[in-house]
Protein backbone atom coordinates (compact mmCIF):
# COMPACT_ATOMS: atom_id res chain seq x y z
CA UNK A 1 0.00 0.00 0.00
CA UNK A 2 1.36 3.43 -0.88
CA UNK A 3 -0.08 6.92 -1.19
CA UNK A 4 0.55 8.65 -4.52
CA UNK A 5 -0.12 12.36 -4.79
CA UNK A 6 0.53 12.62 -8.57
CA UNK A 7 1.82 10.18 -11.16
CA UNK A 8 5.59 9.98 -10.92
CA UNK A 9 7.03 7.11 -12.96
CA UNK A 10 10.63 7.66 -11.86
CA UNK A 11 9.85 7.50 -8.15
CA UNK A 12 7.52 4.56 -8.76
CA UNK A 13 10.45 2.63 -10.18
CA UNK A 14 12.57 3.59 -7.20
CA UNK A 15 9.86 2.45 -4.78
CA UNK A 16 9.53 -0.92 -6.51
CA UNK A 17 13.22 -1.78 -6.38
CA UNK A 18 13.83 -5.06 -4.50
CA UNK A 19 15.67 -3.26 -1.70
CA UNK A 20 12.75 -0.91 -1.05
CA UNK A 21 10.22 -3.71 -1.36
CA UNK A 22 12.03 -5.70 1.32
CA UNK A 23 12.04 -2.67 3.58
CA UNK A 24 8.33 -2.18 2.90
CA UNK A 25 7.59 -5.79 3.86
CA UNK A 26 9.52 -5.31 7.09
CA UNK A 27 7.52 -2.18 7.85
CA UNK A 28 4.27 -4.07 7.17
CA UNK A 29 5.36 -6.71 9.68
CA UNK A 30 6.15 -4.00 12.22
CA UNK A 31 2.83 -2.30 11.49
CA UNK A 32 0.80 -5.40 12.23
CA UNK A 33 2.99 -6.11 15.24
CA UNK A 34 2.36 -2.67 16.74
CA UNK A 35 -1.35 -2.96 15.89
CA UNK A 36 -1.48 -6.21 17.85
CA UNK A 37 0.40 -4.60 20.75
CA UNK A 38 -2.07 -1.70 20.76
CA UNK A 39 -5.06 -4.05 20.90
CA UNK A 40 -3.49 -6.14 23.64
CA UNK A 41 -2.53 -3.05 25.65
CA UNK A 42 -6.05 -1.62 25.44
CA UNK A 43 -7.58 -4.96 26.41
CA UNK A 44 -5.15 -5.32 29.30
CA UNK A 45 -5.96 -1.83 30.61
CA UNK A 46 -9.69 -2.52 30.65
CA UNK A 47 -9.26 -6.00 32.10
CA UNK A 48 -7.09 -4.82 35.00
CA UNK A 49 -9.14 -1.69 35.58
CA UNK A 50 -12.48 -3.50 35.80
CA UNK A 51 -10.92 -6.22 37.95
CA UNK A 52 -9.59 -3.81 40.56
CA UNK A 53 -12.52 -1.40 40.27
CA UNK A 54 -14.38 -4.07 42.28
CA UNK A 55 -11.75 -4.19 45.03
CA UNK A 56 -12.30 -1.58 47.78
CA UNK A 57 -9.38 -0.06 49.67
CA UNK A 58 -8.99 -0.27 53.44
CA UNK A 59 -8.61 3.50 53.68
CA UNK A 60 -12.16 4.06 52.41
CA UNK A 61 -11.10 7.18 50.50
CA UNK A 62 -12.56 8.06 47.13
CA UNK A 63 -10.34 8.91 44.17
CA UNK A 64 -11.09 12.62 44.58
CA UNK A 65 -10.29 12.51 48.29
CA UNK A 66 -7.02 10.69 47.62
CA UNK A 67 -6.07 13.29 45.00
CA UNK A 68 -6.73 16.11 47.50
CA UNK A 69 -4.71 14.34 50.18
CA UNK A 70 -1.72 13.80 47.89
CA UNK A 71 -1.75 17.38 46.62
CA UNK A 72 -2.02 18.70 50.16
CA UNK A 73 0.96 16.53 51.11
CA UNK A 74 2.89 17.95 48.12
CA UNK A 75 1.99 21.55 49.03
CA UNK A 76 -0.26 22.06 46.00
CA UNK A 77 -3.33 24.18 46.75
CA UNK A 78 -4.22 25.73 43.39
CA UNK A 79 -5.35 22.67 41.41
CA UNK A 80 -9.06 21.97 41.10
CA UNK A 81 -10.35 18.38 41.10
CA UNK A 82 -13.40 17.99 38.87
CA UNK A 83 -15.55 15.12 37.62
CA UNK A 84 -16.07 14.22 33.95
CA UNK A 85 -18.23 11.76 32.07
CA UNK A 86 -16.78 8.88 30.09
CA UNK A 87 -14.85 5.74 30.88
CA UNK A 88 -11.21 6.42 31.78
CA UNK A 89 -11.45 10.04 30.63
CA UNK A 90 -9.10 10.99 33.47
CA UNK A 91 -6.37 13.54 32.75
CA UNK A 92 -4.52 16.52 34.16
CA UNK A 93 -5.05 19.85 32.41
CA UNK A 94 -1.92 21.96 33.04
CA UNK A 95 -3.28 24.99 31.18
CA UNK A 96 -6.17 25.40 33.63
CA UNK A 97 -4.57 23.56 36.59
CA UNK A 98 -7.44 21.14 36.67
CA UNK A 99 -7.35 17.45 37.60
CA UNK A 100 -10.16 15.73 35.75
CA UNK A 101 -11.41 12.35 36.99
CA UNK A 102 -14.04 10.16 35.38
CA UNK A 103 -17.11 9.71 37.54
CA UNK A 104 -16.21 6.18 38.64
CA UNK A 105 -12.74 7.25 39.72
CA UNK A 106 -13.86 10.54 41.25
CA UNK A 107 -16.38 8.94 43.58
CA UNK A 108 -15.10 5.37 43.62
CA UNK A 109 -13.33 3.87 46.63
CA UNK A 110 -11.60 1.07 44.75
CA UNK A 111 -7.95 0.20 44.21
CA UNK A 112 -8.32 1.17 40.55
CA UNK A 113 -9.90 4.54 41.40
CA UNK A 114 -7.10 5.49 43.79
CA UNK A 115 -4.44 4.30 41.38
CA UNK A 116 -5.77 6.37 38.49
CA UNK A 117 -6.39 9.42 40.68
CA UNK A 118 -2.88 9.23 42.14
CA UNK A 119 -1.39 8.91 38.66
CA UNK A 120 -3.11 12.08 37.46
CA UNK A 121 -2.08 13.81 40.68
CA UNK A 122 1.46 12.80 39.80
CA UNK A 123 1.16 15.03 36.73
CA UNK A 124 0.03 17.93 38.93
CA UNK A 125 3.15 17.41 41.07
CA UNK A 126 5.31 17.32 37.93
CA UNK A 127 3.77 20.61 36.85
CA UNK A 128 4.35 22.22 40.23
CA UNK A 129 7.98 21.08 40.21
CA UNK A 130 8.56 22.14 36.58
CA UNK A 131 9.46 18.57 35.59
CA UNK A 132 11.42 19.06 32.35
CA UNK A 133 9.87 16.31 30.17
CA UNK A 134 6.39 17.64 31.04
CA UNK A 135 7.46 21.20 30.22
CA UNK A 136 8.83 20.05 26.87
CA UNK A 137 5.69 18.05 26.16
CA UNK A 138 3.48 21.05 26.92
CA UNK A 139 5.57 23.22 24.61
CA UNK A 140 5.21 20.68 21.79
CA UNK A 141 1.41 20.33 21.94
CA UNK A 142 0.68 23.05 19.37
CA UNK A 143 3.15 21.73 16.80
CA UNK A 144 1.99 18.14 17.34
CA UNK A 145 -1.65 19.13 16.88
CA UNK A 146 -0.72 20.80 13.58
CA UNK A 147 1.22 17.71 12.47
CA UNK A 148 -1.77 15.50 13.34
CA UNK A 149 -3.98 17.61 11.08
CA UNK A 150 -1.47 17.29 8.26
CA UNK A 151 -1.33 13.48 8.36
CA UNK A 152 -5.13 13.41 8.39
CA UNK A 153 -5.83 15.77 5.50
CA UNK A 154 -2.74 15.80 3.27
CA UNK A 155 -3.35 12.39 1.64
CA UNK A 156 -6.86 13.50 0.65
CA UNK A 157 -5.54 16.82 -0.62
CA UNK A 158 -2.93 15.05 -2.70
CA UNK A 159 -5.29 12.46 -4.17
CA UNK A 160 -8.05 14.87 -5.15
CA UNK A 161 -6.08 17.96 -6.19
CA UNK A 162 -2.73 16.69 -7.46
CA UNK A 163 -1.05 19.79 -6.07
CA UNK A 164 1.88 17.89 -4.59
CA UNK A 165 4.43 15.64 -6.19
CA UNK A 166 4.90 12.22 -4.68
CA UNK A 167 8.29 13.19 -3.28
CA UNK A 168 6.97 16.34 -1.62
CA UNK A 169 3.97 14.51 -0.22
CA UNK A 170 6.14 11.75 1.26
CA UNK A 171 8.54 14.31 2.70
CA UNK A 172 5.79 16.31 4.42
CA UNK A 173 4.18 13.15 5.77
CA UNK A 174 7.52 11.84 7.06
CA UNK A 175 8.26 15.11 8.85
CA UNK A 176 4.76 15.23 10.34
CA UNK A 177 4.91 11.66 11.59
CA UNK A 178 8.39 12.37 12.92
CA UNK A 179 6.95 15.20 15.03
CA UNK A 180 4.17 12.94 16.33
CA UNK A 181 6.69 10.19 17.05
CA UNK A 182 8.93 12.59 19.00
CA UNK A 183 5.91 13.78 20.99
CA UNK A 184 4.94 10.20 21.84
CA UNK A 185 8.52 9.44 22.83
CA UNK A 186 8.53 12.46 25.12
CA UNK A 187 5.27 11.25 26.65
CA UNK A 188 6.88 8.04 27.92
CA UNK A 189 9.03 9.51 30.74
CA UNK A 190 6.15 11.81 31.72
CA UNK A 191 3.73 8.91 32.15
CA UNK A 192 6.23 6.52 33.72
CA UNK A 193 7.30 9.14 36.25
CA UNK A 194 3.69 9.97 37.16
CA UNK A 195 3.00 6.28 37.81
CA UNK A 196 6.15 5.94 39.90
CA UNK A 197 5.12 8.93 42.01
CA UNK A 198 1.60 7.53 42.40
CA UNK A 199 2.77 4.12 43.61
CA UNK A 200 5.25 5.59 46.08
CA UNK A 201 2.93 8.25 47.50
CA UNK A 202 -0.04 5.93 47.94
CA UNK A 203 2.11 3.62 50.06
CA UNK A 204 4.03 6.35 51.92
CA UNK A 205 0.81 8.12 52.88
CA UNK A 206 -0.88 4.81 53.75
CA UNK A 207 -3.72 5.45 51.35
CA UNK A 208 -3.35 1.84 50.22
CA UNK A 209 -1.95 -1.14 52.08
CA UNK A 210 1.10 -3.18 51.06
CA UNK A 211 0.32 -6.48 49.44
CA UNK A 212 -2.88 -6.98 47.48
CA UNK A 213 -3.82 -3.29 47.20
CA UNK A 214 -0.34 -2.19 46.15
CA UNK A 215 -0.18 -5.06 43.65
CA UNK A 216 -3.53 -3.98 42.20
CA UNK A 217 -2.33 -0.41 41.71
CA UNK A 218 0.82 -1.71 40.04
CA UNK A 219 -1.15 -3.85 37.61
CA UNK A 220 -3.54 -1.05 36.67
CA UNK A 221 -0.82 1.55 36.09
CA UNK A 222 1.62 -0.84 34.41
CA UNK A 223 -1.08 -1.90 31.96
CA UNK A 224 -1.83 1.74 31.17
CA UNK A 225 1.86 2.36 30.50
CA UNK A 226 1.81 -0.13 27.64
CA UNK A 227 -0.74 1.98 25.77
CA UNK A 228 1.79 4.81 25.60
CA UNK A 229 4.50 2.44 24.41
CA UNK A 230 2.14 1.16 21.71
CA UNK A 231 1.34 4.73 20.61
CA UNK A 232 5.04 5.49 20.24
CA UNK A 233 5.75 2.30 18.28
CA UNK A 234 2.81 2.95 15.96
CA UNK A 235 3.98 6.48 15.18
CA UNK A 236 7.51 5.16 14.63
CA UNK A 237 6.25 2.67 12.04
CA UNK A 238 4.29 5.35 10.16
CA UNK A 239 7.36 7.60 10.24
CA UNK A 240 9.51 4.85 8.71
CA UNK A 241 6.79 4.02 6.18
CA UNK A 242 7.06 7.47 4.65
CA UNK A 243 10.77 8.00 5.26
CA UNK A 244 12.23 4.85 3.69
CA UNK A 245 11.13 5.61 0.09
CA UNK A 246 12.85 9.00 0.41
CA UNK A 247 16.08 7.37 1.53
CA UNK A 248 15.94 4.75 -1.20
CA UNK A 249 15.14 6.94 -4.16
CA UNK A 250 16.35 10.08 -5.88
CA UNK A 251 14.41 13.30 -5.81
CA UNK A 252 12.19 13.93 -8.76
CA UNK A 253 9.57 16.69 -8.54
Amino acid sequence: MRILFVADLHLYRELTKPKILILRIMIWILFFGTFAISLLAAARVKSNYFRFARVPTASGLSGAEAAHEIMRHAGIHDVEVVVAEGLLSDHYDPMHKRLVLSRDNYAGHSVAALGVAAHETGHAIQHAQAYLPLQMRMAAIGLTTFASQIVMWLPLLGMFTGLLSTYTGLLVMAVSWGIIMAFNLLTLPVEFDASRRAKNLLLQMRLITPGAEAEGVNKVLNAAAWTYVAAFLTSLVYFLWFLLPLLGGNRRD
